[in-house]
């Protein structure tokens, strides 16, 4: 049987009363776009959810990683939404589309691509991470934790499929190069680049015997438009269970809400909470970052599901403390640590820097 592909494409395309939430005409226009796309045969399946102010597009289908016809299925779902949203007048419509026209593939476009393709198993568990207000770098802590730490993954240590390990393929966002690591025995180098989140981020994980395991979207919309225009808000595909960490292994690094890049404007730091959907609207200062997890089974190609998995008092204590440590950053008000530094403030907001340069020239 030809192996299936699973693509999670998402956009900002405008939301309701600021960076809020995607209206629910956008998501009624983008179901009916993918189901035509499924009455076409381009796709198998899909499922439409939303991760805050952005649009999420998990679809499944046998053309394998970067088809054509697939992305441009997903940019014409986003444009007939920011059509939806133009004549709403919601803010930010068609924020993520950076390109008039359609060239082929969506990298490089403006949306955020997490793709996997691979051969079903007999049982197939995918985890659908989204985020909001935060950057592809705020993936690299929990899929390293997955993946390689045996605090947070038994199954590295007693589970004979997993002792072995895994390959982590990180990618430089500023050089567009990529090196595969592996782990345990390139551990401390995975960890010399991936700590540096702004820059180095974990793009795909496959088991050391070549199944794939994980794919994390990307793209950093101020590198591809050249100035700021909202934050990456970041999505990415897990496996799990047999032979790969379980879905409990999977959902564990979130239980402790760590510090990712983003929030207000693009330009902070503040913790990653993770939520039910129904919670994924960020308001306080635009944020805290939210994450949702959607789990679903692949069936024939088919999506099974989903479970909301962080729709679960199990992580009420992940959210509290994420209130606690977003009302401390809070308090340094334009100050770092919660302000980023100013390499990364040169590329999230432009025009900080200009008024830098405008002050040192007159003075």
């Amino acid at each position: 049987m030809a192996k299936i592909t699973v693509s999670l494409i998402k956009a900002d395309i405008g939301s309701i009363a600021g960076h809020t939430t995607v209206h629910p005409d956008c998501i009624e226009i983008a179901k009916n776009s993918l189901e035509k796309g499924k009455k076409d045969g381009i796709i198998i399946d899909y499922y439409v959810t939303h991760a805050g102010d952005d649009l999420e597009l998990i679809m499944t289908h046998r053309n394998g990683e970067d088809s054509e016809k697939v992305h441009k299925l997903a940019w014409d779902t986003f444009t007939k939404a920011t059509e939806i949203s133009r004549k709403l007048k919601l803010y930010g419509a068609g924020q993520d589309l950076l390109k008039d026209t359609f060239s082929g593939n969506v990298k490089g476009m403006g949306p955020g691509v997490a793709e996997l393709e691979f051969e079903e198993r007999g049982s197939d568990p995918l985890i659908a991470f989204m985020a909001d207000k935060t950057e592809p770098g705020a993936f690299n802590y929990p899929i390293f934790k997955i993946f390689a730490d045996p605090f947070n993954t038994a199954g590295l240590i007693i589970d004979p499929s997993l002792h072995e390990g895994f390959t982590f393929d990180v990618y430089d966002v500023m050089e567009n190069k990529g090196v595969h690591l592996n782990c345990p025995e390139e551990m401390y180098d995975v960890l010399a680049l991936i700590g540096t989140t702004g820059r180095y981020v974990i793009r795909k994980v496959w088991r050391k015997d070549g199944l794939p395991c994980a794919a994390v979207s990307t793209s950093r919309l101020s590198l591809i438009a050249g100035k700021y225009v909202g934050k990456d808000d970041p999505c990415a595909l897990v496996r799990s269970q047999h032979g790969l960490p379980a879905t409990g292994e999977v959902l564990e690094p979130y239980a402790f809400p760590h510090l990712v890049a983003g929030w207000m404007r693009g330009s902070h730091t503040g913790p990653l909470m993770p939520v039910s959907v129904n919670n994924a609207v960020c308001t306080r200062f635009d944020g805290p970052p939210r994450i949702i997890a959607l789990g679903f089974n692949i069936t024939d190609g088919h999506l099974v599901g989903p479970i909301d998995l962080f729709d679960d008092p199990a992580f009420d204590l992940a959210r509290q403390k994420a209130n606690e440590v977003a009302e401390f950053m809070r308090r340094h008000g334009p100050f770092m640590p919660h302000r980023l530094g100013p390499e990364e403030m040169e590329y999230t907001c432009a025009g900080f820097m200009v008024i830098y340069k405008i002050l040192f020239e007159v003075n």
